[in-house]
């Protein structure tokens, strides 16, 4: 009865992250609201295993409460791009020196491509 709990628990969870997630997005402006929604997809479909949350008010994935990625919308710094960013829980690792964050303009299929395999890396 314990684990059916503690599963019922984390279900909740995970549904009360996804709202938060999406109103977050829902907030945003264009082309920031289009490019976060296509993020969670890709999230939601290449890393299922990560739980979507929000983080510093921004729509974040976590696995074990431990934040992996996040969306940052051009508007909440006023900046030119959004930023599309990693915390060192991701297995990014190269070398001595790697990028853990990306500057977003635009989503095309190029830069979705490259947007899954870091997701891939990062959860591996």
């Amino acid at each position: 009865m314990k684990e059916r709990a503690q599963e019922l628990k984390a279900a909740a969870k995970k549904e009360e992250g996804e709202k938060a997630v999406l109103a977050k997005i829902a907030e945003m402006s264009e082309p920031d609201r289009s490019m976060a929604q296509r993020i969670h997809e890709l999230m939601r479909a290449n890393a299922p295993e990560l739980t979507p949350r929000t983080w510093y008010g921004m729509p974040a994935y976590a696995k074990d409460d431990q934040v992996v990625c996040f969306f940052q919308s051009a508007q909440k710094f006023n900046t030119r791009y959004a930023t599309l960013g990693f915390t060192d829980k991701a297995h990014l690792d190269d070398g001595n020196l790697w990028p853990v964050a990306f500057a977003l303009k635009e989503l095309s299929a190029d830069e979705e491509a490259g947007v899954i395999a870091l997701i891939k890396k990062a959860v591996r």
